[in-house]
């Protein structure tokens, strides 16, 4: 645990205590919803159990610098996201706000002076508390980039040393658990040198997400793999740092805590044609691939389109940068799978990092409907691989103490439910799925108050 102490407006003293943790954060994106057949995801797609942290992307800032909704139905897709914290209560949700309003980040023009941040932060405190989310996540890319003037590197910092002063007072004066507060940050050093201050953000964020998934794509005039763990003997000049190796390390060395770094797992992959019979990594390239059935936009595939090809596509590794890539006629896709993200958390543990950021479960096979490889086969296989212990599951087969039946919850509304063979566990029942959850040790379940407690 360490302390951060800043110095409030009013000459308060604010010290906040950041505990250290391993995460799992997830994005899930808003726009997904309009995916074709099995494609769409909703809400209702999120298991609950998976990730520490999920995200709901994305939000964005009115023309009066207030936070608000983009899609039609977001606040309707808001609750049914945070109602999964009926059946996981240890889940936390967050909105991501960012994005772009004719080009431009509205971020810009909000952080530009006190009064339009303070309106923003403002109507950001009221916004998260009324639809029941647990934090906020910045999504600005990026501070004195694309319009952005040189000075917003320092608004940046600004900004957030007021959000979260206003996020730790709002906190006291409501009696509430204060808002988390992440951010999405660059991936590429010369990026990061001019956007942000690294200690000073860092210091006052609870985690901080790289994009470590977008360093090679289809503007490229020859492949590379957009998630590099680490520079291959084709690299040289700037490209010797496109790899999440050189950006965690640079992020590291400006300041930023290690524990509150997490580094970016993409579920997708960066898509090239090639022009000649040459395959391998650094092949001449022209553009992208085809677009994907469901994802629809050139340049990228889902890993639930890509996954059905590796039967009959060429499959590589590229064994210095630990990422696979597959090609298929003259379509060339690099992408993750089980074992590079295997790779990566060796990686990232050997780091002492804080955990991993997905970005996103829409793009991994949420059904299981393409791969056969069960649900979430990307973001299951990273937890796993993470450490965190196992998902509570439904479990057919007699009841016992261990293994409730699957019947259960059957016709049952969601809920909590006693387990009269053990009054140490307790049964949960979502979406007439039964799920077999265990009081901390010494406490039993009870029924009148639906919680753990004392014998």
């Amino acid at each position: 645990m360490t302390k951060l102490t800043l110095l409030a407006g009013l000459g308060l003293l604010l010290t906040l205590q950041i505990v250290a943790s391993t995460k799992l954060v997830c994005y899930m994106a808003n726009w997904a919803q309009y995916r074709p057949g099995n494609g769409k995801f909703t809400p209702e797609n999120v298991d609950p159990f998976l990730c520490t942290h999920v995200i709901y992307s994305l939000a964005t800032i009115s023309p009066k610098n207030e936070l608000t909704t983009i899609e039609y139905n977001d606040e309707i897709m808001y609750k049914s996201l945070n109602d999964l914290k009926n059946v996981n209560p240890q889940l936390k949700t967050m909105l991501s706000v960012g994005g772009t309003v004719n080009g431009i980040s509205p971020f810009i023009k909000m952080v530009s002076t006190p009064e339009t941040r303070k309106a923003f932060i403002r109507s950001a405190m009221l916004f998260l508390r009324a639809h029941n989310f647990d934090g906020l996540d910045i999504d600005w890319e990026y501070p004195g980039h694309n319009g952005s003037p040189p000075e917003d590197k320092q608004r940046f910092t600004t900004f957030i040393k007021e959000l979260r002063l206003a996020i730790e007072q709002e906190a006291v004066d409501l009696k509430k658990t204060p808002f988390v507060l992440s951010c999405r940050v660059a991936a590429f050093t010369s990026t990061i040198e001019n956007a942000y201050e690294i200690a000073a953000v860092s210091g006052l964020l609870d985690f901080l997400s790289i994009m470590t998934h977008e360093y090679h794509g289809h503007w490229d005039p020859v492949t590379g793999h957009n998630s590099p763990l680490y520079r291959s003997s084709f690299d040289s000049g700037n490209d010797v740092d496109m790899n999440i190796n050189a950006s965690v390390t640079y992020w590291l060395n400006g300041g930023a805590p290690a524990d509150r770094v997490l580094v970016g797992f993409p579920t997708y992959g960066r898509t090239f044609t090639l022009k000649t019979a040459d395959t391998g990594l650094g092949a001449p390239a022209n553009g992208p691939a085809g677009a994907g059935p469901y994802t629809r936009d050139a340049g990228y595939w889902s890993y639930y389109e890509i996954c059905p090809m590796e039967s009959s596509a060429t499959l590589g590794w590229i064994e210095e940068q630990k990422v696979p890539y597959a090609v298929q006629g003259n379509a060339w896709v690099g992408y993750d799978n089980r074992e590079s993200f295997a790779a990566k958390v060796q990686w990232l543990n050997s780091m002492n990092l804080g955990g991993a950021s997905v970005y996103t479960l829409d793009l991994d096979d949420f059904a299981g409907r393409f791969c056969y490889q069960g649900a979430y086969p990307l973001v299951t296989h990273l937890r796993n691989s993470l450490g965190f212990p196992p998902k509570p599951t439904t479990t057919p087969g007699p009841t016992t103490t261990a293994d409730p039946l699957s019947s259960f919850c059957a016709g049952k509304p969601d809920g909590l439910y006693p387990n009269p063979a053990d009054e140490t566990t307790y049964f949960q029942c979502f979406r007439g799925n039964t799920y077999l959850q265990k009081c901390q040790p010494g406490l039993v379940f009870v029924d009148s108050c639906k919680c753990c407690d004392w014998p």
